[in-house]
């Protein structure tokens, strides 16, 4: 549920907001900075498919060694629907989702199973402290509590609440609540759109919608978000 990274001595690290099916202009952003896939690190905050035209090649992508990716709603709407069925279809395409709903059965199954592979939250450390990330908010003011419950045996009905809170909520954006998420340096998150990077205590928002034609993607170096 929660994926652990140490610090990288030998390159540089990066996370990225919302990709959604745009990993052509994702991989121009890339090149911009001179990624090196030898050395630096891509971080993303989820909702890696839907909405753009490329989404079915999530699995490539899921497979680089230097990519690691949360798991976002958008990404569990496509393990829910291959793997249980229970969703709401009308819903699901208006947010992006016929292109999955209209792929064979066998090959929904293999991207979700991709998918169903990416944790709810990682954390790296740097030499000035943990950077956690989340698709979209932390349930807790501790990350430490976080951690714990995601790194317990938690019933059912508990570990759904942290999780559909770690892929949907929005409720530190929507109020503008701005206290801190303590036991970390950052929190890096997505799924609430912006048009700039945006920070709220120590959490930093980077929807910024690169998979829009007047988005962006934002590429930050993990570094230059240390409070």
């Amino acid at each position: 549920m929660i994926k652990k990274f140490a610090r990288n001595e030998v390159g540089r690290d990066f996370v990225v907001g919302d990709i959604h099916g745009c990993f052509s202009r994702l991989t121009e952003s890339l090149y911009s900075v001179g990624f090196d896939g030898e050395k630096d690190r891509l971080f993303s905050v989820g909702d890696l498919v839907d909405r753009g035209i490329e989404s079915h090649l999530v699995c490539d992508w899921i497979a680089k060694p230097w990519f690691h990716a949360v798991r976002g709603n958008h990404d569990d709407f496509a393990i829910r629907h291959a793997k249980i069925g229970a969703l709401d279809f009308e819903n699901y395409t208006r947010n992006g989702g016929a292109w999955f709903i209209a792929l064979p059965k066998d090959e929904q199954l293999t991207i979700a199973d991709a998918l169903d592979s990416l944790p709810y939250a990682m954390q790296v450390e740097t030499d000035n402290g943990l950077i956690g990330i989340v698709h979209a908010e932390c349930p807790y003011e501790n990350w430490n509590e976080l951690v714990e419950a995601l790194e317990s045996n938690l019933t059912r009905t508990k570990s759904k609440a942290i999780t559909d809170w770690l892929m949907w909520a929005r409720e530190r954006a929507e109020s503008g609540y701005d206290g801190m998420i303590n036991g970390l340096n950052s929190l890096i998150v997505g799924h609430t759109p912006v048009k700039n990077i945006t920070s709220l205590g120590n959490v930093i928002y980077i929807d910024t919608m690169g998979w829009r034609n007047e988005g962006h993607f934002t590429l930050i170096k993990i570094q230059d978000s240390i409070a």
